[in-house]
């Protein structure tokens, strides 16, 4: 019966894909959008009439993991099925150069009910105002607005965002996971290989209009420039550069812990109950987040495609400027190097490495340095454009002194198989 379902939703998938409507400026959710970041500026669909576009993505995990300590008091974690996670996608082309984008989250590890992820306008051409304003700069422009995902960084453009993990070679994101949705509004400027993104976002994860002395209400501004270069047929190469920086006190905290899905490994770190009964644990365990304030980050991105060979760079700063009590707050270095090597036809097979590291200190006169080590390994097959398996072998550790309580030692190593759909 499993299998019988199984093979029911992948019929139903490729068949909804074969029915799908072209969209303007769009990236395919499907093995077709791989290695693309910012939507194109090819216009080669037209325009002909409102276009709605159903798609979604589901995904589930078999893991396999274990954790120790040096307090020996965290959870045994056994081999087994993890909740399944599905979104639900809507894109509509509303007018010529205009559509509008909305997912919402129907399962996931911190929510088991739906709710909506976020949603935005793209604008691509300003034909609505009068036929051809504005073209020869719309020619090169992008203007998103709304409330969703913001374009920090390349990293967040290839991570799994809950069920969508078809962009993602590994089960796992980036220990320092940047990514947030908040209300934005954002300018890309893409013209013969050159980048550049401006954007500004309120920096709030939860939004209210509710003034008092606990909220400075600061904007954040973020900000993207680099070169995507299709040297020939053979070599693509790519480097960016990006900058955050928010001044508040109150705002600007959620750019590494905005993910309200949750972690991509289950129950890990989670303590078992003390004498009192309590535990320690939330879905969010094997990421960080240093939830600085007055917080400045930036993120360095090369990407190299040669044939089937992909490299993937992270070399990322987190900086806070707030004054505490017992100094000024420190900075965290991120650091990570992803091999990824695409074989068989359309690429359909391939095998990936991936080292991860962050380190660094919550305040600036701490005496010493925490640090998470992260290694990956694994591979995946794609069934079709639209069916992906994957399996990873993963080991993260918690190293140095500063570390204390179940942190303090801490480890957890082993394997995970995923299996995913995106039309």
């Amino acid at each position: 019966m499993k299998t019988l379902l199984v093979l029911i939703v992948c019929t139903l998938s490729t068949a909804v894909q074969a029915q799908q409507a072209g969209l303007q400026y769009f990236r395919p959710n499907d093995q077709r959008g791989l290695n693309v970041f910012e939507t194109p500026k090819t216009d080669t669909v037209p325009f002909d009439g409102v276009t709605v576009r159903v798609g979604g993505d589901f995904a589930m995990q078999f893991q396999g993991v274990n954790q120790r300590n040096d307090a020996s008091n965290l959870v045994e974690l056994g081999s087994n099925f993890n909740l399944p996670t599905a979104n639900l996608k809507l894109d509509v082309q509303l007018i010529d150069g205009v559509r509008m984008h909305l997912t919402t989250y129907l399962s996931s590890q911190h929510h088991q009910e739906a709710w909506v992820k976020g949603g935005h306008m793209q604008i691509d051409k300003l034909d609505f105002i009068r036929p051809g304003f504005l073209a020869g700069i719309m020619q090169v422009a992008t203007i998103r607005v709304g409330l969703d995902e913001f374009n920090y960084g390349d990293a967040h453009l290839r991570r799994s965002d809950n069920a969508r993990v078809i962009f993602n070679p590994f089960v796992g994101n980036y220990i320092m996971d940047a990514f947030s949705t908040e209300a934005f509004g954002e300018l890309t400027l893409q013209h013969n290989g050159l980048l550049a993104v401006v954007g500004v976002t309120n920096g709030k994860l939860n939004q209210n209009v509710v003034v008092n002395d606990n909220t400075d209400n600061q904007l954040s501004f973020y900000g993207k420039v680099g070169m995507d270069n299709q040297v020939n047929d053979d070599l693509r190469l790519r480097l960016t550069a990006s900058i955050y920086a928010n001044h508040g006190t109150t705002t600007g905290t959620w750019l590494y812990g905005g993910d309200r899905a949750g972690s991509r490994y289950y129950q890990v770190l989670h303590t078992l109950p003390d004498s009192l009964g309590s535990t320690q644990g939330s879905d969010f365990e094997g990421r960080y987040n240093a939830r600085f304030v007055k917080l400045t980050a930036v993120q360095i991105n090369p990407f190299v495609k040669y044939r089937g060979l992909e490299f993937f760079g992270v070399y990322e700063r987190a900086a806070g400027s707030n004054e505490l009590e017992s100094g000024k707050e420190g900075a965290f270095t991120q650091l990570a190097a992803e091999v990824v090597y695409r074989f068989g036809t359309d690429e359909r097979f391939y095998v990936a490495g991936r080292y991860n590291t962050v380190s660094g200190k919550t305040a600036e006169n701490a005496a010493e340095e925490l640090q998470i080590d992260r290694f990956n390994v694994g591979g995946g097959w794609f069934l079709s454009k639209n069916i992906v398996t994957k399996l990873e072998y993963v080991n993260q550790r918690y190293t140095g002194g500063a570390w204390t309580g179940r942190y303090a030692g801490a480890e957890f190593s082993g394997i995970n198989l995923e299996a995913g759909i995106s039309f």
